[in-house]
């Protein structure tokens, strides 16, 4: 079958490449995409084609990787654009391909191949810090858990007994905390069934790529287009934006392939189709992108110098390197948050319930003495 994609036409060759089939495999790793689109990127500035870079990274890859390229040069050689080869293996996250295909029709696919190298680098750099700063505090955060449910099933009892046979009983907070510790102790089966239902859908969400790709994709659509998200959005857009400015695309066009990138979040590939209804009532691009608030105030009024000033596209790049930036900064510090107020609120709880044991009984003890 062919496809008309950015006014030019092509036909879409046979999936099983080499008769092996690319399909529904598992999206490659940020680290993979970031060394593919970098060496890739390399390759192609020494002006050979497609089909010979791809050949050329085949012959040095292993694995899996090498079968995937080795098919990718054989689509090439046959005339498919890159973007939708990439697309057609569905091994490439939809920004990747979506950032191609504007790198292609910018005439521009070395410096979009540059620019996801970059991304997809920083990306594996902060998903590493987010492993390692949640590891800790996930670990505490159990184990002290499961030191509240041994004090509240099993060592709370004790204390009773103590208290029984000097004549009194668990009262106050300590006894709210032991009639819990009863309630916890008759739901012990139902509990262990929900930890061990957390225990595989973590295992799983670990260990599969394909499983956790798609929980994040239900996270996004439900998660919308706030807070952090909003800022990777924005400097994803402004990133597209900049390329397609330095080509001379025509604004319109280059708003719809910008959008087409957030093909993963229909709220904010929405926000920014919007600028072009503005467009089309005769507003600049960066009225526009206010009113459609497409971008932070502070960044428009910085592409309305810009523009006045001739630099659109190298202001827009500042843009998204700026957002990218501040998306950086608020996933480090919401980070650096979680570790203490996991340990602090832990603490907090284990010591409550030892000093509304501890606290009757030495009053028990001293009545005695």
């Amino acid at each position: 079958s062919c496809t008309i994609e950015l006014g030019r036409s092509f036909c879409r060759p046979d999936l099983f490449y080499h008769g092996v089939n690319i399909m529904k495999k598992e999206t490659l790793l940020n680290e993979e995409i970031s060394f593919f689109a970098l060496e890739l990127s390399l390759l192609l500035r020494t002006g050979i084609s497609t089909g010979d870079a791809l050949l050329l990274l085949s012959d040095e890859a292993g694995g899996s990787m090498k079968e995937l390229l080795s098919s990718m040069a054989s689509a090439a050689d046959s005339g498919l654009p890159l973007s939708r080869i990439m697309e057609e293996t569905g091994r490439f996250p939809s920004y990747v391909t979506g950032l191609t295909a504007v790198g292609e029709a910018s005439g521009r696919l070395e410096e979009s191949l540059a620019a996801l190298a970059r991304y997809y680098d920083a990306r594996d750099r902060l998903d590493r810090q987010i492993r390692s700063a949640l590891l800790y505090p996930a670990l505490i955060l159990f184990l002290m858990t499961v030191v509240i449910f041994v004090l509240l099933i099993r060592v709370l009892p004790v204390f009773q007994d103590v208290y029984a046979s000097l004549g009194g009983t668990l009262t106050g907070v300590a006894g709210g905390l032991l009639r819990l510790g009863k309630a916890l102790d008759a739901a012990l089966p139902w509990l262990g069934i929900l930890l061990a239902s957390i225990l595989a859908f973590w295992a799983a969400f670990r260990l599969s790529r394909s499983f956790r790709d798609q929980v994040l994709s239900v996270w996004k659509k439900r998660t919308g287009d706030k807070g952090i998200a909003r800022l990777i959005h924005d400097a994803r857009f402004a990133q597209s934006m900049a390329m397609c400015l330095s080509s001379g695309l025509p604004l319109e066009e280059a708003l719809e392939l910008s959008a087409s990138l957030m093909a993963d979040n229909p709220k904010a590939a929405a926000r920014y189709r919007s600028c072009g209804e503005h467009l089309d009532q005769g507003a600049s691009l960066s009225e526009a992108l206010t009113a459609s608030d497409a971008l932070p105030p502070s960044a428009c009024r910085l592409l309305a110098l810009g523009v006045k000033s001739g630099n659109g596209d190298a202001v827009m790049e500042e843009i998204s390197t700026r957002l990218s930036r501040r998306s950086e900064d608020a996933l480090t510090v919401l980070l650096g948050r979680v570790e203490p107020t996991l340990v602090l609120t832990a603490a907090v709880l284990v010591g409550a319930i030892l000093l509304s044991v501890m606290m009757p009984l030495l009053h028990i003890m001293n009545t005695i003495g």
